[in-house]
């Protein structure tokens, strides 16, 4: 292959010399003399590529593109490593103890006729065995008011320890009668008023049944216990639900 071109190249020279002898006898001839232009020489032998330059400058920081638009929501991935057991709680404080394998009840029962407007009617003392309990009180009795010719009321209610309940609200009943006629209404019937009363002391608890006058309305002739038995049932009950 070098030996090729290295005629390639003599005979590119040979050539270029004689179209160089020419042209200057022609000139000569011509008496104008100096070298006319020779044919064009075969073009040599491609060189090698260069070697890579250097980098250039960095450029500078460009502006922000526009947000892309939201990808698919993924799938969902697998559940997390169970976390380590919590540290153990403190011990509670001690609850009072409490008789569960009977009900705590009483019953007081009595049988005569109270003529009573305004007052006491019959008490009842209980032993309570919890203050986290609750009391169930229920009187039963035959009641009636009586007011010919007009409208009255009389209300039936408990109290414990001599005042009524606020947790969660009074126990209590009222009995209204509208009598228009002079004859007079007389309207002897069996009733009964019961209920549930929460924050009550341990101990003995005074659970008693009163009468007394209505909300808005005056004192009128009222009785209890005609005929027939009156009494008072009490029940401790565990704390009610939140």
């Amino acid at each position: 292959m070098v030996l090729a071109a290295k005629l390639t190249f003599l005979l590119s020279a040979s050539v270029l010399w004689l179209s160089t002898s020419v042209d200057s006898s022609t000139n000569d001839k011509d008496g104008k003399g100096g070298c006319g232009l020779g044919f064009p020489g075969v073009p040599g032998t491609p060189g090698h590529n260069g070697l890579p330059g250097r980098d250039g400058m960095r450029g500078e920081k460009g502006d922000r593109g526009i947000s892309g638009k939201v990808g698919p929501k993924g799938e969902r991935g697998s559940n997390g490593v169970t976390g380590r057991t919590g540290r153990k709680g403190d011990r509670g404080e001690k609850g009072e103890r409490m008789n569960s394998q009977s009900v705590n009840w009483r019953q007081c029962a009595w049988k005569r006729e109270d003529d009573i407007d305004s007052g006491l009617i019959q008490e009842c003392p209980f032993k309570k065995q919890s203050s986290n309990t609750a009391l169930k009180v229920a009187y039963a009795a035959n009641m009636r008011v009586n007011c010919p010719g007009t409208s009255c009321c009389g209300r039936w209610y408990i109290t414990f320890n001599g005042s009524e309940c606020s947790s969660p609200l009074p126990i209590d009943g009222v009995l209204y009668v509208n009598d228009p006629s002079s004859n007079g209404l007389n309207p002897l019937r069996h009733r009964q008023i019961e209920g549930f009363c929460d924050n009550l002391p341990a101990g003995i608890v005074k659970v008693a049944v009163h009468v007394g006058n209505c909300h808005e309305y005056g004192s009128s002739d009222r009785y209890s216990g005609w005929n027939s038995v009156s009494r008072i049932m009490i029940e401790e009950y565990p704390e009610s639900q939140k």
